[in-house]
């Protein structure tokens, strides 16, 4: 196929592009380098030297890589470039990475609040608003996120693969059973575009047929695939600073330069989580089993297992021997709350998961030790407060 990755210049979107050259797919990354703009914004790099995307580039295609082809674009505010590429190029799918993807950021200031409403919700939109008016029937593949369930307590329900089945009381007694989105319950700004984002794909796809897959993803953790790690210039990004750092990664990186390991609040909450490799898979199955024209937005919960963070924290330091510091929690959410997922979907589709294996955590610490004197300490600890009272409370701890 001809694909679009949106965003494949980031953590999840560059090794996505890469696999989906390997398979044998024609790609095109389509990038506007903005989250390479912001670590020169908030003076913080990723612990892994990563080359440049024409390097990058390069370097795939001199160790025998399918080449893959660059379009510098910001689909949230070039709509026209974004049009006359699609009619140009007529893809047959496109994943859409290209969304501000972090929640701490998103909570940073009102500049980083609007920033991530303006870039992730026009972005969504000016790609499906162009896809109609380009006529091009293709297959949209969304990374979403697990957060726009929401992490309240689902009183031991199972969260199922977006819909949720609803019984409707009726004046006369009577009732009827309906199968409706799941109901939202972001945690912050970004998880609310998020869910924004599934709103655009419930109208555009009833509206016009739009055919889409929605992929709620857990917190991806790993670095590099078997792919990326062919050539040291396709090296993954590790984001370890506390508005880009995902929490598994931030506990190796910090095991592996003897930080004590950030555990906010009790360690009770739990999230769903899943390797890079994985995550990867999942686009591929994604693309290789799309809906048909006229079938409902297929929703995917992109996750292999969940954990509670201070659980995690205790294997972390189980391995590695880390000291754990307990510091008031950043965020404006529930002490603990259970998380059970229907991931089954993947599962049929062929999904092998990659779990907390003990030799693929000491791979990450493994990496980190190697660029630890890339590490700025100071950017370590998670300072984007949710409300004035948690920036309260993190200024005293």
């Amino acid at each position: 196929m001809k694909v679009f990755v949106l965003g494949g210049d980031g953590f999840c979107g560059w090794p996505c592009a890469v696999n989906l050259a390997d398979q044998g797919h024609d790609v095109l990354i389509v990038d506007n380098l903005s989250r390479r703009k912001i670590d020169i914004d908030l003076e913080v790099e990723s612990l892994t030297p990563i080359t440049t995307i024409g390097e990058r580039l390069r370097a795939w295609q001199q160790i025998g890589g399918r080449p893959m082809r660059f379009e510098l674009l910001d689909i949230a505010h070039e709509y026209q470039r974004l049009l006359d590429l699609l009619l140009a190029e007529r893809p047959d799918a496109v994943v859409h990475f290209a969304e501000q993807r972090a929640a701490p950021y998103s909570m940073k200031s009102s500049a980083t609040k609007r920033y991530t409403v303006d870039n992730n919700v026009n972005g969504t939109h000016n790609l499906l608003a162009a896809i109609v008016e380009s006529s091009v029937d293709l297959h949209v593949v969304h990374l979403g996120t697990m957060g726009v369930y929401g992490y309240g307590s689902h009183r031991g329900a199972t969260i199922p693969e977006g819909y949720l089945k609803v019984e409707v009381p009726q004046p006369d007694g009577s009732r009827f059973e309906e199968e409706i989105l799941h109901p939202a319950s972001p945690g912050s700004v970004y998880h609310m575009t998020k869910t924004l984002d599934q709103l655009l794909f419930l109208y555009y796809n009833k509206n016009d047929q739009v055919r889409i897959t929605d992929l709620h993803q857990g917190i991806v953790w790993g670095t590099n695939t078997e792919a990326t790690d062919r050539d040291p210039r396709l090296t993954n990004r590790f984001d370890y600073d506390g508005d880009y750092g995902t929490v598994l990664n931030r506990f190796l990186m910090q095991a592996a330069i003897g930080y004590p390991l950030t555990v906010h609040g009790t360690g009770g909450q739990t999230r769903a989580f899943i390797h890079i490799r994985d995550s990867v898979r999942c686009v591929q199955l994604a693309l290789e089993n799309p809906p048909t024209r006229g079938e409902r937005v297929k929703i995917f919960n992109q996750m292999t297992e969940s954990h509670q963070v201070g659980e995690l924290a205790q294997k972390v330091a189980g391995l590695t021997g880390a000291l754990i510091n307990h510091l008031p929690n950043p965020r404006n959410e529930a002490v603990e709350n259970d998380l059970i997922v229907d991931n089954r979907c993947f599962i049929e589709l062929g999904l092998k998961p990659t779990t907390l294996d003990d030799g693929l955590l000491a791979e990450v610490v493994d990496v980190a030790r190697r660029w630890a004197d890339r590490c700025d300490r100071s950017r370590i600890p998670c300072v984007s407060a949710w409300t004035k009272t948690q920036a309260a409370a993190i200024k005293t701890a």
